[in-house]
């Protein structure tokens, strides 16, 4: 994965997950945060870059952008 993808991750994509509206995920979210332990976290976090990293490179390869 590129150094760009990863700024990308920490300066654009980390901080839209983070506002997004939780709803009905706020409680698993909220016991995801408590109950890890840190060799835990870190895997978690590392795994949610990958796949919204990804999920983000879909996005583009799929045309939310391209003409209808």
């Amino acid at each position: 994965m590129s150094d760009f993808m990863k700024w990308l991750y920490a300066h654009y994509i980390k901080p839209q997950l983070d506002a997004a509206p939780q709803d009905e995920y706020e409680m698993w979210i909220s016991l995801m945060d408590g109950d890890l332990e840190h060799q835990f976290r870190e895997e978690y976090e590392k795994t949610l870059e990958f796949t919204a990293i990804h999920t983000f490179l879909l996005g583009l390869r799929t045309g939310r952008g391209l003409p209808g």
